[in-house]
């Protein structure tokens, strides 16, 4: 009886390892694409260039291990991290064959985010996201081909080299044309900016140093500014293309009322990102002119605006104020002066403007 028990057992074994092997291999077949993660790859990277809305290219790229329901969203670095091709065109679905395209301005990198349903993008990153919660997983690339660099106006003032924005920019909210005619020195060495009118849309002016200074003491003497439409922004500030990680490094002292005649403020000093309590100080800028002046050291960025052509000894002081939290350090800033018109229902740009900056100096 013990011999034939052991026989049907004999019998029975090769079935059941079937079944198992089956059952184990069924397991496997299943289990292989959930363990392999998310892959993005581009098939068609646009150029290296600098951004603006007068350029667009097409960018496209295939996804393996997509769910159903998961979309594209594609950003691309120029200053900021700007979604692409608009805010509410964001969301790229993956095709069929797993392949995505889109339009999409330029930029010096490309991102593409593989994301769930109902992601809602941000229009502008300073620091790109990382995969984790609704981003799924995410590929980087940089632009194809040399960079290229949007053309420039070049100027001398106050014996530094300058280069003047000629691209238009979404600077104050509003697109605004910029041209390098809208920034000139006069006979006597000083630089005007102006605001002017061009195919119904506003030109503005800015101009940027051609090399980064660091820390020290920035001074401009500027005329009469007080007397700027609500919409119009005259500012010098230092701003850094590739410091997001530092918020651009961008500290400004700005003359203008944003948009809001009613404002009794028409200048400020601040330190990004402006939304931070304590990181704008405004105040009441006075006909005539004035110096303003930056002092930048480790921790600390003093701002002072004075009455008069220089910061002598007993100079009225019209404002002043210190930032000691969330000041940059040094990188690849350039400092900047800037006319431009901001976005305003209530109070928008009437007529054209300009502005005048007597002298530029740089102390280390």
């Amino acid at each position: 009886m013990k011999h034939k028990t052991q026989k049907l057992a004999v019998r029975l074994l090769p079935p059941v390892a079937a079944l198992v092997l089956a059952a184990l291999q069924l397991c496997g077949c299943h289990s292989q694409p959930g363990n392999a993660p998310p892959k993005i790859e581009f098939t068609k990277i646009p150029p290296a260039a600098q951004g603006g809305r007068e350029r667009v290219e097409t960018i496209s790229g295939k996804v393996t291990g997509a769910r159903p329901g998961q979309q594209i969203v594609v950003y691309v670095r120029s200053g900021p991290w700007w979604v692409q091709p608009w805010p509410d065109q964001a969301l790229i679905p993956i095709r069929a064959d797993s392949t995505w395209s889109t339009p999409t301005h330029l930029g010096f990198e490309y991102a593409a985010l593989l994301v769930e349903p109902g992601y809602h993008p941000a229009p502008t990153m300073d620091v790109l996201a990382s995969p984790g919660g609704s981003i799924v997983a995410e590929q980087i690339v940089k632009g194809s081909g040399p960079v290229q660099v949007a053309p420039t106006v070049a100027l001398h003032f106050s014996g530094y080299d300058w280069k003047a924005r000629t691209i238009a920019s979404d600077r104050g909210g509003l697109n605004n044309l910029y041209d390098g005619d809208n920034a000139w020195t006069d006979a006597s060495g000083a630089l005007h900016l102006r605001i002017k009118k061009h195919d119904g849309r506003w030109s503005c002016a800015e101009v940027t140093l051609t090399r980064s200074l660091g820390y020290g003491t920035y001074t401009m003497v500027a005329r009469n500014a007080s007397h700027l439409e609500p919409a119009a922004v005259f500012s010098m500030a230092t701003f850094d293309d590739w410091g997001g990680d530092q918020h651009y490094r961008e500290m400004d002292v700005e003359m203008s009322r944003w948009g809001d005649a009613g404002s009794k403020n028409n200048a400020q000093y601040g330190i990004q990102p402006f939304y931070v309590p304590g990181n704008v100080a405004p105040f009441v800028l006075p006909a005539g002119t004035v110096t303003h002046s930056l002092h930048w050291e480790s921790g600390r960025a003093s701002f002072r605006t004075v009455r008069g052509s220089s910061m002598r000894d007993g100079a009225p002081v019209v404002a002043e104020h210190v930032f000691t939290s969330g000041v940059p350090t040094p990188g690849t800033e350039f400092l900047q002066f800037m006319f431009y018109v901001v976005a305003s229902e209530k109070s928008p740009m009437q007529k054209e403007s300009e502005v005048v900056i007597e002298k530029f100096e740089y102390l280390p």
